[in-house]
């Protein structure tokens, strides 16, 4: 969604120049922010579109200021981390960031996650999710793959309704579980790599090989559309 306005936070000026001329070059509005407490500030006085936000800043860590902002601020928010930083992204994706993209990046693949986050926060809240070939009707608690019914347990369908209302976005561990098990089940990790297993073996052509449900390796999981074979 070109022409939404962007915040980059970033102490690295090189990175901040480099971010804005290109984002700048794709069409959209930016401001930047070299500390977390400028960026609060900007984002207070001109709340933007969608937030692009490092994770280590010289005043405070990125993610006090993501959730700081997502007390008040709606828009997505794409973190910054350097390589081992996992524990960081996992961390910030709890706070309410809504992806992150591992440094050294490409630039296409950057573009490419922004636009996504300003498509799914821009998207009317349609009851019926239309995923690949499934359909998910969340009204009607009902699935279907290729037109036929798929049945689910009611924790099968409320990790999948949460996946697919979130399309495309990485879900941690902990937000599955607090979300479809509640806040005392968020250290149990085992219920939810059970009842991923079983939601694969019933959407998926391939269980073994997931096109819909994807793992992100010490992260969480992502509900997509299969990419085109």
């Amino acid at each position: 969604m070109s022409g939404a306005r962007v915040l980059v936070v970033d102490d690295e000026r090189q990175i901040l120049r480099a971010l804005e001329t290109t984002l700048r070059g794709a069409g959209y509005e930016v401001e930047t922010a070299p500390d977390g407490e400028t960026a609060l500030t900007r984002a207070a006085a001109r709340p933007p579109e969608a937030v692009i936000l490092d994770l280590v800043l010289p005043d405070r860590s990125g993610i006090e200021v993501c959730r700081e902002l997502r007390t008040w601020l709606d828009a997505p928010v794409i973190v910054l981390s350097a390589v081992g930083e996992e524990r960081d992204k996992v961390e910030a994706l709890d706070a309410g960031a809504d992806d992150y993209v591992t440094k050294p990046f490409g630039i296409d693949e950057l573009l490419a996650r922004l636009r996504a986050a300003l498509r799914r926060a821009a998207a009317p809240g349609d009851p019926v999710v239309e995923i690949g070939e499934l359909r998910i009707d969340l009204d009607k608690r009902i699935v279907r793959r290729n037109g036929d019914v798929v049945p689910l347990t009611p924790h099968e369908f409320a990790l999948l309704r949460y996946l697919a209302q979130n399309e495309g976005r990485l879900l941690t561990h902990r937000s599955i579980l607090r979300e479809v098990w509640g806040p005392s089940y968020q250290t149990e990790s085992h219920y939810l790599h059970v009842y991923v297993s079983q939601l694969r073996r019933k959407i998926e052509p391939d269980p073994t090989r997931p096109r819909y449900l994807l793992t992100e390796a010490g992260a969480g999981y992502r509900l997509v559309a299969p990419a085109p074979s």
